[in-house]
């Protein structure tokens, strides 16, 4: 197929959070014909809901019409999807139409979805059961902690995977940080919930973060399968009896895929596409990629992980309609910034074989960034994400000196332990074919700048329906 004939072939995108957006401005610019899928009228930078419940961010601070995100070439429709006939490169609209397409992008994210546990949802939600994953949750949150004058602080993760990992521990050593400026501290009992072996998915980065939660008295309950929530006794209940009591529990609800994919072929049973975890390219149909949450890649579902994954599928899709083979070339890179109250964060840089280790980032010997250790350069450095964020990760430019792969250089690596599994993660010898079966196709800038603040890794936007088009794009 020629380049010409490639370029003429229908791109549909399915949901315009972090990746979708940032794939749709990649591929117009390379010429493609681009058609994305979501209701959404306004898009929020997710990662700075983390911040709402303590008064740093106020949500008008966090978002922005989508229309000023997309390149102008993008067809932005804002429909919902109902189904998909991945044999048929068809799919059906909440309005009947029937949309064809020639390569299909799953960026749909992740849900979380409180109803998967038994008592999440009654009465106390929202009053002293929250989370904090969406608008009307932080803002929920910001104004419980106001009234609570102490007690129990339950933090509890109600199963893995999540979006963003890192983020129950944030909120974590925030709240801690919170109630101290208000004098408050000793009123306190933190309590973080996990059903974990540990606080956070990699042994290295699980140790340290432990510590951290001991110096600040939080006390960690892992291994917690949780069985139901009991609103009345107002204490949450594991599989193996044990109960942990609390006056206000700040919960990570289950996450979920796009409820439009349950039961498809596509994906397994908590809803994410299955796709080789080298290119993205769904294990069923050829014509068929995911990214971001929406994939089952086992790595951190995390916003930074799009962003490099977002280089391979546009390379890949280019090969796969040229009728090349596609690379494998995405390694689960993941770069988080971890806020640790005080001014401080600490930062992670990992992928599928590596774990976080300590050292200096981006370059080695010199940094400034200390990897696995808080630093207030850190910090500046999370705030200052938020800028990166909508003018250049969004518009799908390359962050200078980030490289694409993780690079070993600057990590301090003890010989003995180059490659080490996570608490969530399996064997990938077995999960990744050494070749991707791919078959040629049959016949087929965003403006404004802002004032620099922060944020580890941004997370896709749940996908959200219909609404008009607006004007002003790039």
């Amino acid at each position: 197929m020629g380049q010409e004939d490639a370029k003429n072939k229908h791109i549909v995108i399915i949901g315009a959070g972090t990746t979708g957006i940032m794939v749709a401005n990649k591929l117009v610019k390379s010429g493609h014909h681009v058609t994305v899928i979501d209701p959404a009228k306004t898009h929020y930078y997710q990662p700075g809901f983390l911040f709402v419940p303590f008064g740093q961010y106020q949500l008008n601070q966090l978002r922005k019409p989508l229309v000023r995100l997309l390149r102008k070439r993008v067809n932005h429709l804002r429909a919902v999807v109902q189904s998909l006939q991945p044999a048929e490169k068809t799919l059906q609209l909440d309005s009947g139409e029937c949309v064809r397409y020639d390569v299909l992008v799953i960026a749909t994210g992740t849900q979380t979805d409180p109803t998967m546990t038994e008592g999440l949802v009654g009465e106390g939600w929202r009053k002293d059961i929250h989370d904090y994953y969406t608008p009307d949750g932080a803002e929920a949150l910001r104004q419980a902690l106001q009234k609570f004058q102490g007690g129990n602080l339950v933090v509890q993760i109600m199963e893995m995977p999540i979006k963003c990992p890192v983020a129950p521990l944030e909120f974590t050593f925030l709240a801690d940080d919170y109630f101290k400026r208000r004098k408050m501290r000793e009123k306190v009992k933190l309590t973080y919930v996990t059903p974990l072996p540990g606080a956070f998915t990699k042994p290295v980065a699980a140790a340290k973060l432990s510590h951290m939660l001991s110096d600040r008295s939080v006390e960690v309950v892992t291994d917690f399968l949780t069985e139901k929530v009991d609103q009345a006794a107002k204490k949450v209940v594991c599989y193996d009896g044990r109960e942990v009591p609390y006056d206000l529990l700040v919960c990570v609800p289950m996450n979920v895929g796009a409820k439009f994919l349950q039961g498809n072929e596509l994906v397994n049973d908590v809803e994410f596409v299955e796709v080789n975890h080298h290119s993205l390219q769904s294990t069923k149909y050829p014509h068929i990629f995911a990214i971001g949450d929406a994939a089952d890649v086992p790595t951190s579902k995390a916003g930074s992980v799009g962003h490099f994954e977002a280089h391979t599928l546009r390379r890949n899709i280019d090969h796969f309609l040229a009728g090349r083979p596609v690379e494998e070339t995405f390694d689960g890179h993941s770069n988080c910034f971890v806020e640790c109250g005080g001014g401080k964060a600490l930062l992670l840089d990992f992928n599928y074989d590596t774990q976080p280790y300590e050292g200096t980032f981006p370059f080695a010997g010199i940094g400034p960034m200390k990897l696995l250790n808080p630093s207030r350069l850190n910090h500046w450095g999370k705030l200052a994400f938020r800028w990166i964020y909508w003018h250049m990760l969004l518009p799908g430019r390359r962050i200078p000196f980030i490289p694409e792969q993780m690079s070993l250089k600057g990590k301090n690596i003890p010989a003995d332990t180059r490659v080490s599994e996570s608490y969530e993660t399996r064997d990938m010898s077995q999960d990744v074919p050494a070749q991707s079966q791919v078959k040629p196709p049959e016949e087929n800038e965003p403006s404004q700048v802002e004032q620099p603040q922060v944020s580890s890794v941004p997370n896709e936007q749940p996908n959200q329906l219909n609404q008009p088009k607006e004007g002003g794009r790039e």
